[in-house]
């Protein structure tokens, strides 16, 4: 009996030795991100272009990443769009590197992890050492994922998620992700569609052009809570909002140059706007902004990505003072406020 017994414990520590191999095997055989796209001919032009940019090697090592990869149908579209005869092996190079890289972002976000809001990408703004990077703007509706605007019928979105790698996760897109202006932005965000209206509306300059000319500069953009907010104040104050004083106001949100968040200290910030006056942003007691009227305005945060806090925020309430910033191309970049800044016009 005791040598029965003494066969059955060796048998089981066997198969146990036998199972955990099997299981290494198993993980040792998972595809990286740069195998399954090889693997996929849905995915050669994808392939291409990361061959194309040196950036196949980086997919294909140890690092985890989210890619939004984009079928060979999209990448047909987007080449389209850019002109006849243009394609994978003639675009510019570094236009390519940079689209690519705007579908990428750090570490493995899965389905059930996305939340609405921003995102960093790997894509810099500019060629200068240690730039910010361009900011994804995701919106999560039950689960469907759409990205910068994209909705069921027109844009980016999502139609196949979590085909899971060994270095992170892919997400399959039905359109490439182009690089945003800050007037993208503003269109993508719902929380922006107030702006939209007032930028659009009778009697305002061409802000779309004005916002998608050369930069740099950062524009405080006010959210639709601080839309709702500015007609009971404009009453009180006995002003009356004119297609004239809103172009003030709107040019009072604007200002030349970079703002980033990492710039930010306790001691205050001059900054002058397109409107003229000056206004300052300081951290002390959290992040704010105190403008022409004294009137106190917080920029606040909620963030969506580990990675850094430079690129990506969404301002909704004035209880969290960690600030970050949205980036779009050209240096531009966006800090939406909880409410308006008044400049000195506006009494």
């Amino acid at each position: 009996m005791k040598n029965l017994i003494k066969s059955f414990a060796v048998l089981a520590l066997i198969f146990s030795l036998t199972s955990c191999d099997d299981d290494n095997d198993n993980g040792a055989s998972q595809q990286t991100i740069a195998e399954i796209a090889i693997s996929n001919p849905d995915f050669s032009t994808l392939v291409t272009a990361l061959q194309r940019t040196n950036l196949a090697g980086a997919l294909d090592g140890n690092g985890q990443f989210t890619v939004f990869a984009p079928t060979n149908a999209a990448f047909d579209t987007f080449f389209a769009s850019l002109g006849s005869n243009v394609n994978v092996n003639n675009v510019p190079e570094a236009t390519l590197r940079n689209v690519l890289l705007n579908h990428v972002i750090s570490g493995e976000v899965k389905s059930g992890a996305i939340a609405t809001g921003y995102v960093s990408t790997l894509s810099p703004i500019s060629a200068e050492a240690n730039a910010p990077t361009i900011s994804m703007f995701i919106r999560k509706d039950g689960a469907n994922v759409f990205i910068n605007g994209g909705t069921a019928t027109t844009g980016v979105r999502v139609t196949t998620a979590d085909v899971d790698a060994s270095n992170g996760v892919i997400h399959v897109v039905n359109a490439v992700i182009g690089i945003p202006t800050v007037v993208d932005h503003a269109l993508a965000n719902p929380n922006f569609s107030s702006l939209v209206s007032a930028l659009t509306s009778e009697g305002q300059p061409d802000f779309v052009t004005i916002l998608s000319g050369t930069g740099p500069f950062t524009v405080f953009a006010p959210t639709n809570a601080a839309f709702t907010a500015l007609t009971p104040e404009l009453q009180t104050l006995g002003v009356t909002l004119t297609p004239s004083l809103l172009t003030t106001v709107l040019q009072y949100h604007v200002v030349s140059g970079r703002i980033l968040s990492s710039s930010l200290t306790p001691a205050a910030i001059t900054v002058t706007p397109l409107a003229g006056g000056t206004w300052s942003v300081s951290t002390t007691g959290g992040a704010k902004i105190t403008d022409g009227q004294n009137r106190v305005t917080n920029i606040v945060t909620n963030r969506k990505n580990k990675r850094n806090n430079r690129n990506k925020t969404q301002h909704k309430t004035s209880h969290n003072s960690q600030v970050a910033d949205i980036s779009s191309d050209d240096c531009k970049l966006v800090l939406p406020l909880y409410s308006f800044l008044f400049g000195p016009l506006v009494s």
